[in-house]
């Protein structure tokens, strides 16, 4: 069998997870590492090719972007003109529509794939509300994350000029409303009530009660661990009153790394555009013969 071959575009925590699922998976081969902010090569890197840019690996299939959302539309634009499928785990909900109209022509002109959104949230949850919507056509869904540390608003908060580190942690209220409990290091020679203005009016925080706490060490904080509760309130046929929850305690990168492998795997299956996860076939998602995972699954 053919192994698919994927660069990991990003080493950060999302990036290690993602090579901690490539190695166990046994179609998939690590075609590199592609990182310009990695200057000291770590130990379990030793033995793959490790580099600045993702063209200077060869024989790629896919490129995984475990990069943060504000950087995957001009990356992803520069795996697909060199012909690689790509995969990322952008999470800027009201921007995803946006994107995968952009980069669905790039992947077309190129004869690849994109796939777009596919973490856990937006991602498998999406499926999940898309096969909740299924059962019960009419009715209300609320999405309540947490609590738990949101990987995307804390490098949003980091990125915000004099943030030396931070946490955002998400609190969920409940009917999918939610607190943004943000610590935060600041750099030396800014003013604490400056930057935590700036960190309110980014769009990851500005719809959101946000409350910034300054802290001596974000680390001595930090726990990666995170949840969601999907619950649906509707109707099937004419029949009220069908009440549905799911609900998951995760590791974020660990899980939002497995799904973007295991979408990458998907990739290779679809037509060349881009897509989201509630448009690809889930069967396509993973390993194995397709008769037995129908008997295993169905």
């Amino acid at each position: 069998m053919k192994k698919i071959k994927a660069a990991i575009v990003g080493y950060g925590n999302i990036g290690k997870c993602v090579l901690d699922a490539l190695e166990t998976a046994e179609d998939f081969e690590v075609a590199g590492i592609a990182d310009p902010y990695l200057t000291n090569i770590p130990a379990e890197l030793k033995r793959y090719s490790v580099t600045n840019r993702l063209s200077e690996l060869s024989d790629v299939d896919v490129a995984i972007l475990a990069i943060p959302s504000r950087m995957v539309e001009k990356m992803a634009k520069e795996a697909l003109a060199l012909g690689i499928n790509t995969v990322d785990c952008f999470d800027i909900h009201g921007q995803i529509v946006d994107l995968r109209r952009t980069l669905d022509q790039v992947a077309k002109n190129n004869k690849v794939v994109a796939i777009v959104a596919a973490g856990w949230d937006p991602g498998s949850d999406s499926v999940i509300r898309a096969l909740l919507e299924a059962m019960t056509p009419k009715g209300i869904t609320y999405t309540n994350f947490g609590p738990g540390m949101s990987m995307g608003h804390s490098v949003a908060a980091k990125a915000v000029a004099g943030v030396k580190a931070a946490l955002s942690m998400t609190i969920p209220l409940g009917t999918g409303i939610h607190r943004r409990m943000v610590y935060i290091e600041l750099e030396e020679g800014f003013v604490f009530d400056d930057v935590a203005t700036a960190i309110k009016k980014d769009d990851y925080f500005a719809h959101d009660e946000t409350h910034i706490i300054q802290v001596g060490s974000v680390d001595d904080i930090m726990d990666m661990g995170h949840g969601v509760q999907i619950t649906r309130k509707g109707v099937s046929g004419k029949t009220q009153n069908q009440l549905i929850t799911y609900e998951m305690k995760i590791n974020g990168p660990a899980l939002t790394a497995q799904i973007m492998v295991a979408v990458a795997r998907a990739a290779a299956r679809q037509l060349p555009g881009a897509y989201t996860m509630i448009e690809i076939p889930i069967i396509h998602l993973l390993y194995g013969d397709t008769e037995k995972l129908i008997k295993q699954l169905v």
